[in-house]
């Protein structure tokens, strides 16, 4: 039996059994009726949000609004690299105020940085950094690690931490040794989380108090 003879059986064995054959699927395929589609809701119309429709925003108002919430003051370190040589070989800092705890369990702590910053990459490179909590007799200090290029840590007497081996600095009431856990943009700063290694505090540095930074200008906290 040839090709042709074996596709009429074919057909004839399914007539017989009542299955539809290519041409009478055809043909009810044909005359079928789509199933009824539910009505659906009017699309809302689409465009784009006009330069008069924006949110005028001047950067200084910005400043001077948020610079009403008081906040500590810390200096965040790192250890000099392991390679002898490399560029900024010595250990780096920066005075930082944008500091929060961010997690009991896991314990993270959190800091904000330019994005600009020429210290950051060497913080990045270490992977891990300590948080100096300064006191309000440390004003001198934190405006010599806010300047950008000099050596910030003439003179600066410091320990390292226990874990990362990052400068503690002499009189911080408090410190926070850490490894860096992740780092997220956030405009034209980065959020650095930080999984806290170690931590402590100088007792004999909690006399005068916390520096604070309130509307451009230092501070002390007082009852």
């Amino acid at each position: 039996m040839g090709h042709a003879g074996m596709a009429a059986t074919a057909v004839r064995y399914l007539r017989s059994v009542g299955a539809p054959t290519s041409t009478t699927a055809a043909a009810a395929a044909a005359t079928a009726q789509p199933p009824a589609r539910a009505a659906e809701p009017p699309r809302p119309a689409l465009r784009a949000v006009r330069e008069d429709e924006r949110a005028p925003l001047d950067p200084a108002a910005f400043r001077a609004v948020l610079g009403h919430f008081a906040s500590g003051v810390t200096v965040v370190t790192a250890p000099a690299p392991c390679a002898a040589g490399a560029p900024g070989d010595g250990p780096a800092g920066f005075a930082c105020q944008s500091f929060a705890s961010l997690s009991l369990d896991p314990p993270l702590v959190t800091f904000m940085v330019a994005r600009t910053s020429t210290t950051w990459p060497r913080i990045a490179r270490a992977g891990v950094f300590c948080v100096n909590i300064l006191g309000a007799d440390q004003e001198d200090l934190c405006r010599a690690f806010a300047v950008s290029g000099a050596d910030k840590f003439a003179g600066v007497v410091h320990t390292p931490a226990p874990v990362t081996g990052s400068p503690r600095l002499a009189g911080a009431p408090a410190w926070v040794d850490c490894t860096i856990q992740a780092v997220h943009t956030g405009g034209d700063h980065l959020i650095v989380v930080g999984r806290v290694a170690a931590l402590g505090t100088d007792p004999a540095a909690a006399g005068p108090g916390p520096l604070l930074f309130h509307r451009g200008a230092f501070g002390r906290f007082s009852t």
